[in-house]
């Protein structure tokens, strides 16, 4: 049977469910997931002790999420492990993902128990998995104090937890395929980490998505892309809207498959294609100019990409470093014949309070994107260079 991602109403609650359409067509990542096989070559005692004992945040998700991919149920007693006692909040906050695709009475049970937890922003998000699952029946959306900056460029700055499947052709043939599954932290590590960024008035019809990239420029500053996407939103709903956007963004491509990296040269212009479908839920309790805040947004998402795996394996097999596998198309006469790999995966984002202050901020963090998707580093809306969606660092040598 295969499946279709449509908005369930249930009562009160509003969700994002596979169902049937009965006519036996499978949709290209599910047929994948079925084929492809795991590049993940850490036995599961090794994933077990890096993701209780490695001193890296990013290393000890990771290993989390291909160990519950691999044992699902079975890894419970070690998800729980790292619910209650992990000191990094994010790695909780992307525990409780995991444990809501586990059917078991056990998720319930901690889901609710992570609704006490000592961190703020733990509890925030253990508030929408407990609605999203029907652990509870309160709604995540009550009324809070919510802060507003005038002077920024967005109305809203939502950080983006995501995670995604990455598919990549082994041979010529297309009879051989591999598959990476990417936690939100690594894959922040390796793409950088992404902001939606709306603006009230606007926000049903286009959005930008800004990426924040660490550790790729040797003299230690942040690496920045931005992506305008354009789209339709669903609104029968007066708390709830319903997309599917799509970006064109034209943007550098290297030839070397590592962004920032010109030694193989680089193919410049390159429009990259790329969709994001999922839903929003405003708070009615938290206004903004033009309308309600967006509390929740939630989704899929799919692209293209090049992986350069001959040299990943010639360096030891290692793949998680930052800028590794950049964003391509099957459309460029260059570009397309480089093209090996198949990104799909979720992403989820909610209105946090980041300053630890007791309020939620709508915009507290800084975009670095004007309203067109044009790189702003300096955060003043305006561009670094008019038209350039990509930091500009590699070409100023």
């Amino acid at each position: 049977m295969s499946n279709v991602w449509n908005a369930e109403v249930e009562g009160t609650h509003h969700r994002l469910t596979a169902t049937s359409t009965g006519d036996g067509v499978a949709r290209f990542c599910d047929s994948m997931q079925r084929v492809a096989i795991d590049l993940e070559t850490r036995s599961d005692e090794e994933l077990l002790t890096d993701c209780r004992f490695h001193l890296d945040e990013a290393v000890r998700e990771q290993a989390l999420y291909s160990l519950v991919r691999r044992q699902g149920a079975k890894a419970l007693p070690v998800l729980e492990a790292t619910l209650l006692n992990d000191a990094n909040e994010q790695i909780r906050i992307n525990a409780l993902w995991l444990l809501e695709g586990i059917q078991s009475a056990q998720s319930s049970d901690l889901g609710i128990a992570m609704l006490s937890d000592p961190s703020p922003r733990v509890r925030e998000w253990a508030r929408v998995f407990a609605w999203e699952k029907a652990w509870v029946d309160e709604d995540f959306r009550i009324k809070r104090e919510a802060v507003h900056y005038e002077d920024r460029t967005f109305d809203q700055t939502i950080f983006l937890h995501i995670t995604c499947d990455l598919y990549i052709r082994l041979t010529e043939t297309n009879e051989l395929w591999g598959r990476l599954v990417m936690s939100p932290q690594m894959l922040a590590r390796v793409y950088g980490q992404a902001y939606a960024c709306p603006i009230t008035h606007t926000r049903e019809s286009k959005i930008v998505i800004a990426k924040t990239l660490k550790g790729l420029h040797e003299d230690g500053s942040d690496h920045y892309e931005a992506f305008l996407f354009r789209g339709f939103t669903e609104r029968t709903s007066a708390n709830q809207g319903n997309f599917y956007f799509e970006t064109h963004t034209k943007r550098p491509f290297y030839l070397s498959g590592k962004a920032d990296d010109i030694s193989e040269g680089v193919v410049p212009d390159v429009t990259v294609p790329f969709a994001r479908e999922g839903q929003w839920f405003l708070n009615e309790n938290i206004q903004l100019d033009g309308g309600c805040a967006i509390e929740y947004v939630r989704g899929l998402f799919q692209g293209w990409a090049y992986v350069n795996f001959d040299r990943i394996q010639k360096s030891g097999g290692e793949f998680f470093f930052p800028g590794n596998s950049v964003l391509s198309t099957l459309h460029n006469p260059i570009v397309g014949n480089k093209t090996n790999a198949f990104l799909t995966g979720s992403f989820k984002g909610k209105v946090l309070d980041w300053n630890d202050d007791g309020v939620l901020d709508l915009n507290y963090l800084q975009s670095p994107s004007t309203p067109e998707g044009e790189v702003d580093s300096n955060f003043d809306g305006i561009p670094d260079i008019p038209g350039m969606s990509v930091c500009n660092r590699p070409f100023r040598r």
